[in-house]
């Protein structure tokens, strides 16, 4: 045969199969699988087909056009993006049964959630899901507790992962959900999920090597967390730029901590609207915490700027219940905060006794509190509360309406200032069991009163420099329990103190050296 005829009649035969035009570019084109875009019909086979084209015939993408297509779980393979453009819609079925089972390999915490999702992937490379189309959970449609209730995305032990451009909306659990996956980008994306219980905005799970960036997050639960439901930790991450908001937390690690949290930076967000923690930083099922740097973050109408909490409810992951020991939070660095807009609680930093938090960093902040507090929440005894849920209402009323910090190895205040919108006649810094700390250039609203600025409870080799206490405060600092020791003030400007400190409940005098300071 004729070559030239060859060629013409094999290029006639691939027209006739369905989606092989599209194929040989790279590009599959679901209407060409059956797939209609009437916000009714089920299209999950159609779909399902032509991912499994894409993946066999070396990857490329999957393009939907616009309208509205419905569909079941889809499993994304190698090599293969889902491309969503503008005017498109893909709305999960409102029916759990279209929605499989999908147990995957890599066991964790996870297994007690949700088995079932919109779009899935395990042990997959190369994917994504892009465009400035929409993916719809219909999350309203689904009541009752985890199992009842699909994840939108599920990736499990994938590698290179792209989601970006796409809009995420009213999912009926987390929304997002990446387990064990290595080298991960999520960019520009839109989180719009409030209709359900745990409306997780971003969960990463025991990744590594994750950038998130540019993102606009408003969800009913977390906006943007890592945890580590399983014995691996999440390390090397990154999250910059982006917008949140939360019915509860803002920029979360935990609860589950379990294999930690290592190499993590966040910085140049914004967080508002959001009902408890602007940043929560929580280990409490193990694991360890090293080497994390949250910068330039600005904040309003948050619960509080700021929680870190080392406890010890010491859930396990494997159904075998054994349980983890105490984790470690360590080299922890909360720099350039603004924050307006907080409740009354105040921020707490703590660990508990047997396992402190060591070497945190907490500089150039600057938080406005509402006041309120009362006398007696100064000096109320607040339980340690080892095995409970964390978050920043657990201990109730702090006795500072500023930062109440305890159970600390290496604290370092550096050029942190509290203001007030009314009165309150707590304290505006508590340290207990405090040990190591350098506070300097630390601002608080003069009180007026007795209480002083500043309470150091059981508190050792704690250096006080570079403050300058607003005239009309009473007294700078009140030094509490026989432990107090080493508590040094130097270069401090305290002509504005009607008295520098006073001593009580076993403290002495002598725990407290001065040098350098102006009277």
């Amino acid at each position: 045969m004729n070559p030239a005829r060859f060629t013409a009649l094999l290029g006639l035969l691939c027209l006739s199969m369905p989606g092989f035009a599209a194929g040989v570019a790279g590009r599959y084109e679901v209407g060409d699988y059956g797939a209609v875009a009437d916000g009714a019909t089920l299209c999950t086979e159609a779909v399902q087909k032509a991912i499994d084209d894409c993946s066999a015939n070396g990857g490329g993408t999957v393009r939907f056009g616009a309208g509205t297509y419905v569909s079941g779980t889809l499993v994304l393979k190698t090599g293969v993006t889902l491309n969503l453009p503008a005017g498109c819609i893909l709305a999960g079925s409102e029916n759990l049964d279209d929605y499989p089972v999908k147990v995957p390999e890599f066991r964790s915490y996870t297994d007690n959630y949700t088995d079932k999702s919109l779009i899935y992937a395990e042990k997959a490379e190369r994917i994504g899901i892009s465009g400035e189309g929409a993916l719809d959970g219909r999350g309203r449609a689904f009541e009752g507790e985890y199992k009842k209730r699909p994840y939108m995305i599920r990736f499990i032990e994938c590698r290179e992962v792209t989601v970006t451009g796409v809009t995420l909306r009213d999912s009926p659990m987390w929304v997002q959900h990446y387990l064990a996956c290595d080298r991960v980008r999520i960019h520009g994306i839109t989180v719009r999920s409030h209709v359900n219980k745990n409306n997780d905005g971003i969960d990463i799970d025991c990744c590594s090597n994750v950038v998130i960036s540019d993102c606009d997050i408003a969800s009913g639960d977390d906006a943007i967390v890592l945890k580590s439901t399983a014995d691996r930790p999440c390390k090397n991450i990154t999250v910059t730029n982006c917008i949140v908001s939360s019915l509860c937390n803002g920029l979360k690690m935990g609860t589950e901590s379990n294999g930690g949290f290592e190499n993590i930076a966040i910085s140049n967000c914004v967080v508002h609207d959001t009902r408890l923690s602007g940043l929560a930083l929580e280990m409490v099922d193990g694991g360890v915490m090293d080497r994390v740097v949250v910068s330039n973050i600005s904040m309003s109408g948050v619960g509080a700027p700021i929680f870190v909490r080392l406890g010890n409810r010491a859930r396990p992951f494997q159904k075998d219940g054994k349980k983890p020991g105490i984790g470690v939070m360590r080299n922890i660095t909360i720099t350039n905060i603004e924050a307006r807009g907080a409740d009354m609680t105040g921020c707490a930093v703590s660990g508990i006794p047997e396992k402190r938090i060591e070497n945190l960093t907490l500089s150039n902040i600057r938080l406005s509190f509402p006041g309120g507090g009362k006398r007696t929440d100064a000096t109320r005894a607040i339980s340690e509360l080892p095995d409970k849920y964390p978050e920043h209402l657990m201990f109730g009323v702090l006795p500072a309406y500023g930062f109440f910090c305890r159970h600390v190895d290496g604290l370092n205040l550096d050029n942190v200032t509290v203001q007030l919108e009314g009165e309150d006649e707590r304290h505006a810094l508590v340290l207990d069991d405090v040990e190591n700390a350098v506070i300097e250039g630390f601002d608080a609203p003069a009180n007026g009163g007795i209480i002083p600025a500043m309470r150091l409870v059981g508190a050792r080799n704690i250096f006080v420099r570079g403050c300058r206490p607003r005239a009309g405060t009473g007294v700078f600092l009140g030094v509490h329990g026989k432990q107090s020791a080493g508590i040094v003030l130097s270069g401090n400007d305290f002509s504005g103190v009607d008295r520098v400190f006073t001593t009580g409940a076993g403290a002495v005098a002598a725990a407290v050296s001065q040098t350098g300071n102006i009277p």
